[in-house]
């Protein structure tokens, strides 16, 4: 099921903060927190669910953090809203077998199709389309130096 949830929309934030932001070194979550306003114990879970599903790549160590695992032309917000969704677990009422007639055959059908085709929009959203609209709007980048914006 399709839910807009904190969680979400501060797992968005954080890809696009990372892909916007880095620079020569990884970036830090404490970065990441205190310009996105996002606390730390959402983050640091979120975070590593995205490193597991390989939309970033973590760096241990004392100049450890995140980058992008792939290209920001290849992340979509699609991709990372199923990697939330998972992590929170949620079920989603329009899969359940048990109903009416009409609520299993009528209504939840065009919940499915209409979830089916907000997924397929955020599917076409890059995260390098949201990198270029945060240009855009003059929201300045703390980025130190040019870096290739995925990891190997």
């Amino acid at each position: 099921m399709l839910r807009l949830s904190k969680k979400l929309l501060f797992a968005i934030e954080a890809v696009v903060d990372i892909a916007y932001h880095a620079g020569s070194a990884p970036v830090r979550s404490t970065e990441i927190s205190r310009r996105e306003g996002i606390p730390r114990r959402y983050l640091e879970q979120v975070l590593q669910q995205l490193v597991h599903n390989g939309v970033l790549a973590g760096q241990r160590g004392p100049r450890g953090g995140y980058r992008l695992a792939k290209e920001r032309r290849r992340i979509t917000v699609g991709e990372i809203i199923r990697v939330v969704r998972d992590l929170e677990g949620a079920s989603d009422p329009a899969s359940d077998n048990e109903g009416s007639d009409i609520g299993i055959n009528v209504v939840r059908p065009i919940w499915v199709d209409m979830q089916r085709e907000i997924m397929e929009r955020f599917d076409k959203i890059t995260i390098e389309q949201l990198c270029d609209e945060a240009r855009k709007q003059n929201i300045p980048s703390e980025a130190t130096a040019a870096m290739p914006d995925f990891s190997i």
